[in-house]
C-alpha cells in the first residue's frame, strides 16, 4: 500500500521564527519516511537553518508566496496541491493557518485534517473564539492543545467538542551546533556573579516587565547578580525603558536576537519565564536538555513538565514579589539549583522529538483508519 501523504502548513519559516514554527519542522522531519511521505508548505516565505533541516530529512517543501492575508491566488496553489498530490493528513499550525488550512482543506475533500494551537489567553478576541469554535472545531478532524489547561479553555470558552480536543505536548527540538561562547566574560562578569536568563520574542505576553520588576527587589539582597534578557520584539523599547528607570541598567542587559542558545543558557545560574500565557514552551525543555534550573509563571502548559519544587518553581503571574522570592532562594542555593536541574534533566525523555513524533505518527493512522 503507498505511505499516507502528510502535508505539514505554517505560515512562514526563517531564523527569527518562534517555538511553534521549530517544532512544526522538528515534527515533519522526525515523522519515520517508511511509513509516510512528508511534504512542507509555508504560505509566506521560506529560509534559514530550518528548511535545511527540512532538506537534510528528506521533507519535500513549497511555499504559496502568500503576499497578503487575503490572497485567493496562493489558496488556489494549496488547494491544487492538495487534489493532486492525494494528501491524506493536513496538519496546520498555528490560527492563520489552522483558519485557512481547513477551509481549504475540506473543499480540496482531504481525509483527515489536524489543526494545532500552540498558545494564546483564550481572552478577549471574540471573533478568533468564534472561529476557533465554529470553524475550525467542526472542520478540523482533530484539534490539538499542547496543554491539558489549553484542552479545558478550547472546551468549555470555544465550545469545542470534546471528542475532538486532544492534548499532545510539544517536544525538545535540539538548535543547530554552534560555536562555543563565553557570554559571562561578554558581559564583564566575575566568576562570582549569579546571573539570571530568559530568552523570548520581546512581546506582551511574556510579561518580561514583571521580571525586570522582581530584579529589582532582590538587587540589593543579591548584590553580584545581573539579568540577561535574550531576544527581540515589539517591547524592546519599552522594557530599556522600564530598566532604565529601575536605576539598574547595568545589571540588566538586552542582548537582542542570539543563535547562541547553548552558550546562553551555559551561563545562565537560573532561566526565568515570567509570562502571562504560554502553551509548552520550547524554553523550558531548553533549560531541562542544558540543566538549567528554572523559575517560570504557573501558565498553561508549565504545570505539566514543570513539578514545583522538585523539577523547578513556579509562581503565579503578574505576581514581582513571589518570583522575586523564587528567584532568591535559588540563587542563595548552589545545592538546590543543581538538584532542580538534574532531576529536570532526567524527566527530559518524555519529551525527545521522536516520542511525540510518534503520537503524533500513530493519531494520523487511527484517523485515517476510522476515515
Amino acid at each position: 500500500m503507498p505511505r499516507p501523504h502528510v502535508l505539514t502548513l505554517v505560515d512562514a519559516l526563517d531564523d527569527g521564527t518562534g517555538g511553534a514554527e521549530r517544532f512544526a519542522v522538528g515534527i515533519a522531519a522526525a515523522l519515520p519516511a517508511e511509513r509516510f511521505r512528508r511534504s512542507f508548505c509555508t504560505t509566506r516565505h521560506a529560509e534559514g537553518y530550518l528548511t535545511e533541516v527540512l532538506d537534510s530529512a528528506g521533507v519535500e517543501r513549497f511555499s504559496l508566496d502568500r503576499e497578503r492575508t487575503l490572497d485567493p491566488a496562493a489558496f488556489r496553489r494549496l488547494g491544487r496541491f492538495l487534489r493532486e498530490c492525494s494528501v491524506d493528513v493536513l496538519h496546520c499550525h498555528k490560527f492563520g493557518s489552522n483558519v485557512w488550512g481547513t477551509i481549504v482543506g475540506r473543499a480540496a475533500g482531504v481525509p483527515v485534517i489536524v489543526a494545532h494551537e500552540h498558545t494564546w489567553s483564550y481572552e478577549g478576541q471574540p471573533l478568533r473564539k468564534l472561529l476557533d469554535g465554529v470553524l475550525i472545531g467542526r472542520l478540523a478532524t482533530r484539534f490539538v492543545s499542547v496543554s491539558n489547561a489549553d484542552r479545558r479553555r478550547m472546551i468549555q470558552l470555544e465550545h469545542v467538542s470534546p471528542a475532538k480536543a486532544v492534548t499532545i505536548p510539544t517536544a525538545y527540538v535540539p538548535r543547530p551546533a554552534e560555536k562555543p561562547g563565553d557570554v559571562r566574560s561578554e558581559l564583564g562578569l566575575g566568576p562570582d556573579s549569579l546571573l539570571l536568563g530568559s530568552i523570548a520574542q520581546l512581546r506582551p505576553q511574556k510579561a518580561l516587565g514583571v521580571l525586570i520588576e522582581a530584579f529589582s527587589l532582590i538587587a540589593d539582597q543579591v548584590p553580584d547578580s545581573a539579568l540577561a534578557i535574550a531576544g527581540d520584539g515589539p517591547s524592546r523599547g519599552h522594557l530599556e525603558g522600564l530598566a532604565a528607570r529601575t536605576g539598574l541598567g547595568e545589571r540588566i542587559h538586552f542582548l537582542g536576537t542570539r543563535t547562541d542558545l547553548s552558550s546562553l543558557l551555559a551561563a545562565f545560574d537560573v532561566g526565568v519565564m515570567s509570562s502571562d500565557f504560554e502553551g509548552l514552551p520550547l524554553f523550558a525543555f531548553e533549560c531541562m536538555a542544558h540543566r538549567t534550573p528554572l523559575v517560570a509563571t504557573d501558565v498553561g502548559g508549565l504545570p505539566d513538565v514543570v513539578e514545583d519544587g522538585r523539577t523547578g518553581l513556579l509562581v503565579p503571574a503578574r505576581d514581582p514579589v513571589a518570583l522575586a522570592g523564587a528567584l532568591t532562594s535559588l540563587l542563595e542555593d548552589k545545592e538546590r539549583r543543581r538538584r532542580l536541574a538534574d532531576t529536570a534533566f532526567e524527566h527530559l525523555p518524555d519529551y525527545t522529538l521522536e516520542r511525540i513524533a510518534k503520537r503524533f505518527a500513530d493519531l494520523y493512522e487511527s484517523l485515517l483508519a476510522a476515515r
